[in-house]
């Protein structure tokens, strides 16, 4: 494939960058050869052009396609490089939140520094027994794997988990071990997985520290091997540890912290027991408080104290031993405080009063002043002398601190060696799995040895890595059969020689600490002298000659030689040693003993070797330590299968979820991972199996292509597609290609994929389009055809409308015609009629006219008159005044002639004065009238005047009036009509006003009393109002009342399931637990049984004995479930008797009151009674002679069978004749004896009939003639005779009758009138109780009705909703008080029912009793066979559905019924259910005699063998399934026969009969219950065993659709069932359920018990489905989704069609379809979130976020989830108060209840088959 191909346009390539390492782009046109530069756009937009050198043309990488981006397996991905697996870890670790990924055979762990729900419990199991290639990568799936390979393999194996310091190695080896002490259990021991888990929380105390970069930081590496017997159950650890970081104890740097214990130990410095330690704050001690960091944000040392102890004494290190640690590091705590003070230069001191010295000494045992002393002085010896030197005070604090550290590191060892001694184990070990857990590669500023130790082991490791993986290689090519070259891979040899060869850097080190004045200088110089041109691997620092350089395969190291010597001597003051070895403390005496122990050891070999050695040359260094132990743990690993886990710290701030490019790259070389990457690359990374090929790229070839043989098919497709056969290989199995041939195959698909859309689209469009267009075409037509119709309809239409208008014309127009004639006519004649009424009118009017205008002369020429006359009077007036006044001028003046006479005047006038004054007054009066007058005058003169001219103006309007009223005279008639009409209207409204004043008076009057009713109404509403508000609320209250009980209800209902889940579980548990306890005891009494036959019995003997012994338990064992099962009833006898008697005391008492009052009852009605037998002896008459008959016939009957029984009886003692009887114990003697014993049952029957007939007639003839003469002198006194049994009264018998008959029919009579009597009286008392009440009804319904009146007429006053609240509320009381009534008369029937049942069972008793003493009377003997053959007639035996049985036959009818049972024979052939009649049956009889014993023995012995079948034949699903139906068969059948209220409500007659009579067995019904609740969980696990291996291969993995929907690429790790010829079809699984369901039906098993089975069964599939589905990242598609969704419907009709819809099961799948529904759903944008959010109710929001994280296109046309979308979701979800779990619980086991169901089969009817072998049972 050329490169131009690949470099095309749009193609991605990754470009190195400073800051991201890695960058991606996208080319923006082809690539050509020979061109020198790449047009390239980053993601940012950025174009830039990427130089290429021609002469070297190095291309940057290629990018994946999109779909392989995130896969599971890096090896996966078309292209193998460094860019492609940063980003896939980088996809997967920020987007999809998944911290595990598989590189090949190495799993990557990447730290999150956070808390994930990955490693619950349901985990563990979801993990357990599945591929490593079909889960989701996981530390689980890693241990899984070592865990089945140990298995299958018997191969020892190891994880090796590696890392850097924070990346999780220790929490990754810690879920390895759990995951191993979950899957297995112990053997032999007890709690070994929970000893090996309590290692980690010590280790970890002792062992880890905080550091810089961790908080959790192992500061040792360690190797546990976890040993497995054979039977794969852990029986114990051994462990071991490497280079503990022993400075630490006395130097931590900034921000660090010591070990945990020791702040652990101050934390818990105030317990009672740690006060002698005199310990406080971690802040008071030196070796604690130099890191100024004493505090780990989230952890609490006390709390973590507890645990350590804890763990402690869970590995049996008792409290002692405990203190004795303890006061150890108090000492080292103290010894760090210890001030040195300094005298001089060489010399110092400690002062005798040093606090923390004394402190240590008392802690220590030792006494203080030596060790003072040699705290400050060494010893020196030489040859010849010995003498003490002090040191300086910097040599005495390195010796102070020597001296901690010595301690510390020798208890370390002793706590190890006491962990390995708690976990080692005395069973035999068949394998072990090694758990790994060391640093990683380290380089610091500053590195010293315990950095050169650490990066020199794991260059060993890669080394073992890069062999393995190359082995791995190679065996898959020649296992495949393919011709490979060597694959050239970094060899780190050189390095490790470098390191460990002879005059490498350790040999000279130690060399050099042998030298008396050896120095770091000197052995760096040794150093650059040997190495320094000789190594490629060695270099110098430029600027020191105190340091060297390694070339190591991840990168090279600066080390500084600064301390070197001194660490690898790790040489402590022998002196101070022995002071602590004089010291009485226990435990320091045994830390130093082992090490003497050790030192022995090695002087003994070096004694052998080179005596006279010093003890000090003999002194291993700690590079010699680490390098023989680094090389026993190579020899241990190379010896077992490895498994890689790589861990890596994804940043240095510890934040979640943030990986730093430039650290993960660091650590990616530095582990070896791209190392692996590259050697995959180098050959053919991607491997695909035919099948895959074929089911990936099936698309790619043509129909005719396809052959049968797939490999063929794959090889021709390959051939033409990918013309260079270099790039890919055939194997025998499967395909090889090289690196990038994937992504060029997936980008064909695609091309392929795309060009058949663009078709089908255009297909469709094309279909689309051409169906549009005949639909037009067709709606074309349609319309025209319709549109033309519609005109030839409106033409025809047109045609008749014409005619019908001319037709209407013609008639129009002759009526318009004469209507205009008529009009014309009648105009005519109006007109005339107008014309000559105005011409009439003008003539009346104008006569009228003239007659006014007479009447107006007339009247005007009278005012002229009337003026002129006036105007003459006037005048004539005037002219009388003026002439009167001259007058009265000339009569003044003569006076006033006269006057001026006064003598004259006075004598003519004598006296007159007074009249001269008044006259003179007069005068002036006048003159002023006068006046008056003139005035007037002249104002009349004006109006005069006025009115003149209004006068003549008026005369003028008059004229003009007239001339007007002339012109309009015409006018005026019509003017008059509407007047008159006008009047008229006037009067009517007149009227109407009038009227509508009346009314609105009366209107008035209503609206006020309406107004008034209606706040009469309103008042009364508002109280009502009120009092409904009252109502209401007390109904709110009792609303929430109702509800709060229907919570508490509910509540209750959970907390009962629960508890009865729990109780199940528990009980399970605890049958568990017997079961175990049982098994033990065997074991034991086989190891007991073993030791007396033989103490040295080989293993063939062994297992024929077992056989042996095992026959013997087998047929005792019975005997002792008798014996276990009778010792506790005997025990507890006395306290059940003591409390059924004191109920039955007080149950006769309440007959006794019952029965007195009865009597009083009796008595009043025996007069009712005589009148009623008069009515029956009518009737008694016809039955007398009914009866005569039978008797007759009957007696007939009775002669034959006594002819034949005398025949029979003759025949037998006739010794003439011909034939001689046959002997005794022969067949026919056996037969005729049957007959016989027959024959004789049935003339006893034949008897009894005869003699009740006969009482019957006797009875009937007294009733008849009871009335007669002859009745009346008849008196039978029945007193008088004795009863049956005297000793006078059989004489009398024989006397009367030769059979006693008429004495049976006498007393036959006396019990008839008995019965008689009994029956009128029940009658009565039923008839009275009747009356009363229906009286009582009769009263109750008045009343009620009377009510009900009462509420109706309140109601119909009150508006609708208050009138419907009201009925309610009456109902509600009504429907209350009948509930109450009803109760009252079920408690009553129920007391009735119960006495009732006591006198049936005393009768029947009575009745059983008579019959036993008859047949003991009446049965006879036959010794002989008869010699004639005679014919007997038989009559078939009534049985009472008993079975009789001996005591002693129990254990063998439980071993034939419930041990040596086949259930599919009575499942085919029997009736369902048969072998818990039988026992019931035997159960009846058991009650019957009464006999507690052989009840209790039976039951319990029954419980006992089903448990014994059980647990031998568990795994059976028939078997369980058979006893679990026939469990509750028997639990039922004690119920329903137990005479209890409850359950005979559901009995037959007879069955009621049959109830059980002298036990009350409800003990048992709990023990059957018990029973049958451990059957069901034994059948959950039995089916559930058989449905998960297909649970997965049903439901998820198999796929109807090959080649679209097709799986990815799955890289190294390949699924197991990727044939799809292998895979299981859900058919499989409907085939497997159908199976348990006949199986059930069969059976006989409830319709219940099968329904809550069902609803398990699909709770299993949706929880191991939904399980499955959140731990695979290659089944979250869209395709997935509509898989399961389609499975999930054939599950539902399943259901449909064997009508179980209703059973809860297809509630359960509720999650699973959800899930489906997820993945199909669209998932960009908010409303879709809101969505999702709405419709994921049954699923939790962990549940939610994991299937949208998880999602991945299987087909590049998907598209991803992005993380803003997730973000969203999350958001929406935080308000669920549901759980955040994870996993379904596939463990989980609903609460199973069995209700009651009665049996309809009659127990008399039930055969008993002979192949059970049952024939010591009897039939009763």
């Amino acid at each position: 494939m050329a490169a131009s191909e690949l470099y095309s346009k749009n193609a991605h390539v990754w470009l190195p960058d400073a800051s991201e390492v890695w960058k991606s782009a996208e080319l923006l046109r082809d690539y050509n050869p020979g061109d020198s530069t790449l047009s390239l756009q980053l993601e940012d937009g950025t174009v830039l052009e990427h130089r290429i050198d021609p002469k070297t043309p190095n291309l940057p990488p290629l990018r994946n396609p999109n779909i392989l981006v995130g896969e599971n397996d890096l090896t996966a991905l078309s292209y193998l490089h460094e860019p492609a697996v940063l980003h896939n870890l980088k996809v997967r670790f920020i987007d999809s939140k998944l911290i595990y990924t598989y590189c090949g055979i190495v799993l990557v762990a990447i730290n999150p520094y956070e808390s994930l729900p990955i490693y619950e419990a349901d985990i563990i199991n979801a993990y357990s027994g599945q591929n490593m290639g079909d889960m989701d990568p996981h530390i689980f799936a890693v241990a899984e794997e070592a865990y089945k390979q140990m298995a299958r393999d018997q191969r020892n194996q190891s994880i090796i988990v590696s890392g850097e310091s924070g990346a999780g190695k220790t929490v990754s080896a810690k879920y390895a071990m759990r995951y191993f002490a979950t899957v297995s259990s112990s053997s032999g021991e007890t709690n070994v997985e929970e000893k090996v888990l309590a290692s980690s929380p010590i280790m970890e105390a002792f062992g880890n520290a905080k550091t810089t970069r961790n908080d959790n930081s192992s500061r040792f590496g360690k190797y546990i091997e976890i040993g497995f017997d054979k039977d794969l159950c852990i029986i114990g650890a051994n462990m071991r540890t490497y280079l503990l970081e022993k400075s630490r104890v006395v130097f931590q740097a900034c921000g660090e912290r010591n070990y945990h214990i020791f702040y652990q130990l101050c934390a818990s410095s105030h317990l009672p027991e740690f006060k002698a330690f005199k310990l406080g704050c971690a802040e008071d001690f030196c070796c604690t408080n130099q890191g100024q960091s004493p505090v780990i944000d989230g952890v609490d040392d006390a709390r973590e104290m507890c645990s350590t102890r804890r763990a402690f004494s869970l590995l049996g290190i008792d409290e002692n031993d405990q203190l004795d640690i303890y006061q150890i590091l108090s000492a080292i705590l103290h010894l760090s405080n210890v001030d040195v003070k300094e005298q001089s230069a060489d010399r110092c001191s400690i002062l005798p009063d040093n606090a923390h010295l004394m402190v240590f000494c008392e802690l220590m045992g030792v006494p203080c002043d030596e060790m003072a002393h040699w705290l400050c002085h060494k010893k020196l010896q030489t040859t010849t002398e010995t003498f003490v030197k002090p040191v300086s005070k910097v040599n005495a604090v390195h010796g102070r601190d020597a001296l901690a550290k010595h301690i510390y590191a020798r208890l370390f060892t002793w706590i190890v060696s006491s962990i390995n001694a708690a976990l080692t184990s005395t069973v035999k070990q068949r394998s072990f799995i090694g758990v790994l857990d060391i640093y990683g590669f380290e380089t610091f500023d500053v590195n010293s040895f315990e950095q050169f130790c650490i990066n020199y082991a794991n260059e060993k490791l890669q080394q073992q890595f890069n062999l393995h993986v190359f082995k791995l290689e190679q065996e898959e090519y020649m296992k495949e059969e393919i011709p490979w070259t060597l694959i050239d891979f970094h060899d780190n040899q050189p390095c490790i020689n470098l390191i460990e060869a002879k005059l490498g850097v350790l040999d000279l080190l130690d060399e050099e600490c042998k030298m008396p004045k050896g120095s770091d200088d000197t052995w760096a110089q040794k150093l650059y002298n040997t190495h320094l041109k000789q190594s490629a691997y060695f270099d110098k620092p430029r600027l020191s000659n105190k340091a060297f350089i390694i070339h190591h395969f991840a990168d090279k190291v600066e080390y500084h030689c600064v301390g070197f010597l001194e660490k690898n001597k790790d040489t402590v003051n022998e002196e101070q040693i022995n002071v602590l070895k004089k010291s009485k403390f226990d435990l320091l005496l045994k830390l130093f003993e082992d090490e003497e122990k050790n030192k022995a050891s090695t002087n003994k070999l070096s004694s052998s070797g080179r005596a006279g050695k010093a003890q000090r040359d003999t002194k291993k260094t700690v590079g010699l330590q680490f390098r023989q132990s680094l090389h026993l743990l190579m020899d241990t690993l190379n010896a077992t299968t490895p498994h890689y886990v790589r861990c890596i710290k994804p940043n240095d701030i510890k934040a979640p979820f943030t990986l730093d490019p430039l650290r993960a790259v660091q650590q990616l070389r530095a582990c070896g991972v791209l190392e692996t990457i590259r050697i995959s690359a180098a050959g053919f990374p991607s491997r695909w199996t035919y099948q895959e090929f074929f089911g990936r790229y099936r698309i790619l070839m043509k129909q005719k292509e396809v052959l049968p043989d797939r490999k063929q098919s794959c090889k021709n497709l390959l051939e033409k597609l990918i013309q260079d056969q270099q790039k890919y290989q055939f194997g025998k199995n499967k395909i090889f290609f090289r690196a990038g041939q994937v992504a060029y195959l997936e980008k064909l698909r695609s091309d392929k994929l795309r060009s058949a859309c663009v078709g089908i689209q255009k297909t469709i469009r094309c279909w689309v389009a051409r169906r549009k267009y005949l639909r037009m075409r067709e709606s074309t037509i349609i319309i025209q055809k319709h549109v033309r119709a519609h005109q030839a309809r409106s033409y025809v239409q047109f045609l008749r409308k014409t005619k019908a208008a001319i037709v209407i014309q013609s008639n129009v127009r002759m009526w318009s015609k004469k209507r205009r004639f008529l009009q014309q006519r009648s105009a005519a004649v109006t007109i005339q009629r107008v014309w000559r009424g105005r011409v009439a009118r003008k003539q009346y009017f104008k006569l009228l006219f003239e007659s006014k205008a007479l009447v107006i002369q007339k009247t005007v020429r009278g005012w002229l008159a009337k003026q002129r006359f006036r105007r003459a009077m006037e005048a004539v007036v005037l002219l009388q005044s003026c002439v009167r006044r001259m007058r009265a001028k000339k009569e003044l003046k003569k006076l006033r002639v006269e006057a001026r006479s006064v003598e004259h005047f006075k004598k003519l006038n004598v006296g007159m004065e007074n009249k001269i004054m008044q006259l003179q007054h007069k005068i002036n009066e006048q003159h002023k009238e006068n006046r008056e007058l003139t005035e007037k005058l002249s104002v009349l003169e004006k109006t005069n005047s006025t009115e003149r001219e209004k006068q003549s103006r008026e005369i003028e309007n008059l004229r003009k009036s007239e001339q007007e009223a002339r012109g309009k005279a015409e006018t005026v008639p019509s003017l008059l009509e509407q007047l008159s009409f006008l009047q008229e209207e006037l009067e009517n409204t007149r009227r109407e006003k009038e009227e509508l004043e009346v009314h609105t008076k009366t209107f008035k009057e209503e609206t006020r009393q309406t107004i008034h009713e209606l706040n009469m109404k309103n008042s009364l509403l508002n109280s009502n109002i009120e009092e409904l508000n009252q109502e209401f609320s007390i109904q709110a209250q009792q609303l929430t009342e109702i509800k709060k009980t229907l919570e508490n209800s509910k509540q209750l209902e959970k907390d009962l399931t629960e508890e009865r889940c729990r109780y199940q579980s528990l009980l399970s548990e605890h049958l568990q637990l017997e079961e175990q306890h049982k098994d033990l005891k065997e074991e034991m009494s086989v190891s007991v049984i073993s030791s007396k036959f033989s103490h040295q019995r080989t293993d063939s003997n062994y297992s024929s004995n077992s056989s042996e012994f095992s026959q013997i338990l087998s047929s005792t064992e019975d005997e002792e479930g008798f014996t276990q099962a009778e010792d506790p009833s005997e025990k507890k006898v006395d306290l059940p008797i003591l409390l059924k008697l004191q109920r039955r005391v007080k149950e006769l008492e309440e007959e006794n009151r019952s029965l007195w009052h009865q009597l009083d009852k009796k008595e009043e009605a025996q007069q009712e009674k005589a009148k009623e037998v008069e009515k029956q002896t009518t009737v008694g008459r016809t039955e007398l002679d009914v009866e005569k008959i039978k008797r007759q016939e009957l007696e007939s009957e009775n002669k034959r069978l006594k002819q034949d029984l005398s025949e029979l009886r003759k025949s037998l003692t006739n010794e003439n004749s011909d034939l001689a009887p046959p002997a005794a114990g022969s067949l026919p003697y056996n037969i005729l004896l049957d007959q016989l014993s027959s024959s004789n049952e049935e003339l006893e029957m034949r008897k009894e009939e005869v003699l009740l007939l006969r009482s019957h007639m006797v009875r009937q003839e007294a009733l008849k003639h009871r009335d007669s003469v002859l009745g009346e002198s008849v008196k039978l006194d029945l007193s008088e005779i004795h009863s049956f049994q005297d000793s006078d009264r059989s004489t009398n018998i024989h006397t009367l009758n030769e059979d006693g008959e008429l004495w049976l029919a006498y007393e036959g009579l006396k019990e008839t009138n008995r019965l008689l009597e009994a029956q009128m009286q029940e009658q009565e008392c039923l008839h009275s109780k009747k009356y009363s009440k229906l009286v009582e009804e009769m009263n109750k319904l008045k009343a009620e009705k009377e009510q009900q009146q009462k509420l109706l007429a309140q109601s119909l006053l009150l508006p609708e909703d208050a009138r419907v609240e009201a009925s309610l509320k009456h109902e509600i009381t009504r429907l209350t008080a009948e509930n109450l009534e009803r109760m009252e008369e079920q408690e009553k029937q129920d007391k009735t029912i119960r006495k009732l049942k006591k006198q049936l069972k005393l009768y029947m008793k009575k009745v059983e009793d008579l019959e036993a003493v008859a047949h003991q009377m009446n049965t006879s003997s036959v010794t002989s066979t008869p010699v004639t053959q005679v014919h007997i007639t038989r009559k078939e035996k009534e049985f009472q559905g008993m079975l009789e049985f001996k005591e002693a036959d129990a254990g063998r009818l439980l071993k034939n019924l419930v041990l040596d049972l086949k259930p599919r024979g009575v499942a085919v052939s029997f009736t369902p259910g048969l072998p818990a009649f039988i026992i019931f049956m035997c159960v009846r009889y058991a009650d019957n005699v009464n006999d507690d014993r052989r009840l209790s023995t039976l039951l319990n012995s029954t419980i006992s063998s089903i448990k014994g079948v059980i647990k031998r034949k568990g795994n059976d699903f028939e078997v369980v399934c058979f006893w679990l139906a026939n469990a509750c068969r028997l639990m039922h059948c004690l119920k329903q026969y137990s005479g209890e209220e409850a359950f005979t409500v559901h009995n037959t007659a007879k069955q009621n009969k049959q109830c059980l009579a002298n036990f009350e067995l409800c003990e048992y019904h709990q023990l059957f219950g018990d029973l049958a609740i451990q059957i069901y969980r034994q059948l959950i696990k039995s089916m559930e065993n058989i449905l998960l291996p297909l649970i997965v291969s049903c439901m998820l993995e198999h796929e109807n659709v090959q080649g679209v929907l097709g799986s990815k690429p799955t890289g190294l790790r390949k699924r197991s069932s990727s044939f799809p010829e292998d895979a299981v079809t859900v058919e499989v699984l409907l085939q497997r359920l159908s199976f348990f369901h006949t199986t059930m039906s069969q059976h006989g098993m409830d319709s219940d018990v099968i329904k809550q089975v069902v609803r398990q069964q699909f709770y299993i599939i949706c929880a191991v489905t939904l399980n499955n589905l959140l731990l695979r990242k290659d089944m979250c598609s869209w395709g997935k989704g509509l898989q399961i969704r389609y499975n999930i419907w054939q599950l539902e009709e399943w259901l449909a069609e064997r009508e179980l819809t209703d059973c809860g099961a297809k509630e359960t799948l509720e999650p699973l379809v959800q899930a489906a529904q997820l993945l199909q759903i669209k998932k960009s944008t908010e409303a879709d979130a809101q969505a999702i959010c709405s419709m994921c109710s049954s699923l939790t929001s962990a549940q939610i976020v994991k299937i949208l994280t998880l999602y991945t296109p299987v087909i590049e046309f998907e598209e991803r989830v992005s993380n803003s979308f997730i973000t969203t979701i999350k958001n929406i979800l935080k308000v669920r108060d549901k759980s955040s779990s994870l996993m379904m619980d596939a463990k989980k086991i609903f609460s199973v209840t069995f209700p009651f169901s009665p049996s309809p089969v009659p127990l008399e009817s039930i055969q008993i088959p002979t192949s059970l072998n049952l024939g010591f049972l009897i039939r009763v």
